[in-house]
């Protein structure tokens, strides 16, 4: 925040030292959609913060206002620069940046409707520079930024890609679907990816789909393609032949150079599914060392599958939140590390350096 001085030129000067930025604990002030998700949170029995010094790069969560949104299924109804800011200041944890992830939020209700996906660039924009003024701590919100587009406009895509670039200097990339059959105009669509040096995330239940990314993968060498939220749905009661199809999965995609692993999202509801750490299946939020027990395997597996320096770690904000707090989150990531006995290189790659380089951030 900055004050006008006095002057006698025609035009006024910006003063150049800032009046007090610091804000009352009481300026994030609570909305009464998200009071059942946080009261539950509230339940949990703080942990204390692992490695607080340690460098993070958040790269995947969202930001949405779901008020009047009746189809929403995720407890936290309102996720904006105020909650996210407030779960990161909370946590302990040192987040340095953050990755904005498509999820639809403020399409514009005008204009041709490919075009529409532009609204949530720009509004994601905005957020960003309200963290870049400091107001809301030291993290630097949604430094990097992936929306949408239709790829299977072919060439007519050229010109919504190029929308959002103008929309945002953070915007990185897209997440989209992919056609089964990868036919010659979606093919077009995704080549223009490379041309503008964008990443391709993607996510799907089915991790069936996977060895067809892989193929997507491969056939644009020059495109970073990266697997959101472990491949797909993960059922910590799946039976043998479940996960070993998810294997095999895993180490299809794991087979392109091209292709990077996000570490995370199992602890999610999906679609009507609720694991049984959901806010629905349990009276108080499970510790980091329960979710370490249930979960490691899985995270092992696609860690050692793709290795360190092509893995990031991220918490899937707020949807998560429907089962964890964003401080057992990430000390439950540093406990993996610790179990998996990463070294202090491979630890700066899951926790920030593979980020920086998907989505060509400055890593910290």
């Amino acid at each position: 925040m900055w004050f006008i001085v006095p002057c006698t030129d025609t035009q006024p000067r910006v003063a150049m030292e800032p009046i007090d930025q610091q804000i009352p604990e009481d300026r994030f002030v609570s909305i009464v959609e998200n009071q059942d998700i946080e009261n539950w949170i509230a339940k949990e029995t703080p942990e204390p913060v692992l490695e607080p010094g340690l460098p993070i790069i958040d790269p995947h969560h969202h930001l949405w206002d779901q008020r009047r949104n009746s189809q929403v299924s995720f407890r936290q109804t309102v996720y904006l620069c105020e909650e996210i800011s407030r779960d990161i200041a909370d946590s302990g944890h040192n987040i340095v940046q953050t990755v904005f992830a498509q999820c639809g939020a403020f399409y514009r209700a005008d204009g041709p409707e490919e075009m529409r996906c532009i609204g949530e660039t720009e509004f994601v924009n905005g957020v960003a520079a309200m963290s870049r003024s400091g107001l809301y701590g030291p993290t630097r919100l949604c430094t990097g930024i992936f929306s949408t587009a239709d790829l299977r406009l072919g060439a007519g895509v050229e010109a919504v890609l190029t929308a959002h670039l103008q929309a945002s200097p953070n915007f990185r990339g897209i997440r989209s679907a992919f056609p089964s059959d990868l036919n010659d105009t979606f093919r077009a669509g995704f080549a223009l990816l490379e041309k503008y040096d964008l990443s391709y995330d993607n996510w799907s239940p089915d991790f069936t789909r996977l060895p067809r990314l892989a193929d997507l993968a491969n056939q644009f060498p020059g495109v970073t393609v990266i697997v959101n939220h472990l491949g797909g749905k993960i059922d910590p009661d799946a039976g043998a032949d479940e996960l070993k199809a998810w294997q095999s999965a895993i180490d299809a995609v794991a087979a392109c150079p091209n292709a990077v692993m996000k570490l995370g999202g199992a602890q999610m509801r999906v679609g009507e599914w609720e694991p049984p750490y959901h806010m629905h299946q349990t009276e108080s939020p499970w510790s980091s060392d329960r979710f370490l027990e249930l979960l490691l395997p899985r995270y092992q597996y696609a860690l050692e599958a793709f290795g360190p320096e092509r893995c990031m770690f991220e918490s899937n904000f707020p949807v998560d939140k429907d089962c964890i707090s964003y401080r057992t989150l990430w000390n439950l990531f540093k406990k993996i590390a610790s179990q998996l006995g990463l070294s202090e290189t491979e630890k700066a790659a899951v926790f920030s350096g593979t980020a920086a380089r998907a989505y060509r951030l400055q890593a910290p």
